[in-house]
């Protein structure tokens, strides 16, 4: 099987205070994240006022699993309340690992 890389982009919402954001954002990672099968690595990066967050899984059907159970994760509505629904692409982009070094 192909490892996936998922990558989504979002800015914050005006207002919010960049601590706060990182605080939520090592909850979302520590209490999901990091606690879904398949998940291999995720990281947070930034270029300015843009985000993107990026989660490699060892499979598409794992990664869909993940998609659909951050439903039933309680903290959901708190990290997204930080999170600039506007312009936000609801299609994340999806690649194939072809190679790791």
């Amino acid at each position: 099987m192909k490892q996936i890389l998922e990558m989504t982009s979002f800015k914050l919402k005006k207002g919010i205070s960049e601590a706060n954001f990182l605080l939520a954002h090592e909850k979302f990672n520590r209490d999901f994240i990091s606690k879904q099968e398949g998940c291999v690595s995720h990281m947070l990066i930034r270029d300015g006022d843009n985000w993107s967050e990026i989660v490699v899984w060892d499979s598409i059907e794992l990664k869909e699993k993940a998609f659909e159970d951050i439903y039933k994760y309680d903290g959901l509505e708190e990290y997204m309340s930080f999170i600039d629904q506007d312009g936000t692409d609801d299609d994340i982009p999806l690649y194939t690992v072809v190679k790791t070094y």
